[in-house]
């Protein structure tokens, strides 16, 4: 039996995309096109933000911000090597009174390239970054691209590293176990999340990410007595979290009341939609699970990726391995370079 095909991820290296535009944030005003490009990134808008920030680029506005802005909309289209040339342009416009702007650019190429499987390149721009600062992001993605060249004992020491400087954060400690977990090596990570365990907090924030590690560590039931009080305060993360915790305890009825439950209180949104389209893709209603898919992919912006593979797994489930097939290309070419789909691909390239 093949698995249910939703994709989780903890979040490769939490890196900021909010311009500061006041006006000189990064050397210089801010032109019409990149306010623009930049409105268009905040609401989901990747091709339009994309499109206009190489027009602000080409138009000579501040070459640095429309370059930077224009990588990072490739990395939201998963358009890694484009991604990886935006923000080495960004880099050459750079001046002496930019160092703060230059680290920021120089760790979004270093996660461009390791989304892009440059394995070696990344490690290269971390080096670059780590001879001048202590920087907890480059220490991970330096380990991560490690791990991928099987350099376990060099991985650990500079995760060991990046923990050291971010003692207290949850999605580091995540990160470092996804990166194991995508190798098959868990049991190496799982450490990694035990020691998120020890962090201190009362807090709601406190409450979801001992949820979080609780649902990694596949203890479901201490997750859901973690996630309760963030539920009952209709904390957004607890509320989607609490969602796939149900599904993975097989209580289909509650993880859709979940989902329910963020709609009326955020409206309709890619996420919700994705979640019921879970629920019935593991109840078996695959042509239901199809029609929420299609309801989540009609809105305008949001995260669309999920939606895009789970619609390759219902069809999958139904055996129309032709249209399967047909979508798992579609999805190759929206996202390249991710792994999942790429099993996908080649699974149904040989039926």
């Amino acid at each position: 039996m093949r698995r249910i095909g939703y994709r989780i991820t903890a979040g490769l290296v939490m890196l900021a995309t909010v311009f500061s535009v006041g006006g000189c944030a990064m050397g210089g005003a801010t032109g019409a096109k990149t306010l623009a490009a930049q409105e268009a990134l905040e609401n989901g808008e990747y091709e339009q933000a994309q499109q206009l920030f190489a027009e602000a680029a080409n138009d000579g506005e501040q070459q640095m911000l429309a370059y930077r802005g224009l990588g990072i909309a490739c990395m939201e289209l998963a358009q890694y090597e484009e991604a990886g040339e935006a923000f080495e342009a960004a880099l050459a416009s750079a001046d002496d009174k930019m160092e703060n702007n230059v680290l920021d650019v120089e760790l979004y190429l270093a996660t461009a390239q390791y989304r892009n499987g440059d394995y070696d390149e990344t490690a290269a721009t971390c080096d670059q970054i780590l001879a001048e600062h202590e920087e907890a992001d480059a220490y991970f993605l330096r380990g991560a691209s490690r791990l991928h060249e099987e350099m376990q004992e060099e991985a650990g020491a500079d995760f060991d590293a990046a923990v050291a400087l971010r003692p207290d954060s949850y999605d580091l400690y995540l990160d470092i176990y996804e990166c194991y977990r995508k190798l098959n090596l868990s049991g190496l990570g799982s450490q990694y999340l035990q020691s998120a365990l020890a962090i201190q907090g009362e807090d709601t924030e406190h409450y979801y990410n001992r949820g979080r590690i609780y649902y990694y560590l596949e203890n479901y039931e201490e997750a859901q007595a973690q996630l309760a009080g963030p539920v009952e305060e209709e904390y957004e993360p607890a509320l989607h979290l609490m969602g796939r915790v149900y599904l993975a305890l097989g209580d289909y009825v509650h993880a859709q009341g979940m989902y329910r439950k963020l709609q009326e209180k955020l409206g309709e949104n890619t996420a919700s939609y994705n979640g019921l389209a879970l629920c019935a893709l593991a109840s078996g209603e695959y042509d239901m699970a199809l029609s929420y898919i299609a309801d989540g992919l009609a809105l305008a912006g949001g995260d669309k990726q999920e939606l895009y593979f789970n619609e390759i797994v219902v069809y999958e489930k139904k055996r129309d391995f032709a249209t399967a097939k047909s979508k798992a290309q579609e999805y190759m070419q929206r996202y390249p370079s991710d792994e999942a789909g790429a099993r996908e691909w080649m699974f149904l390239s040989t039926r």
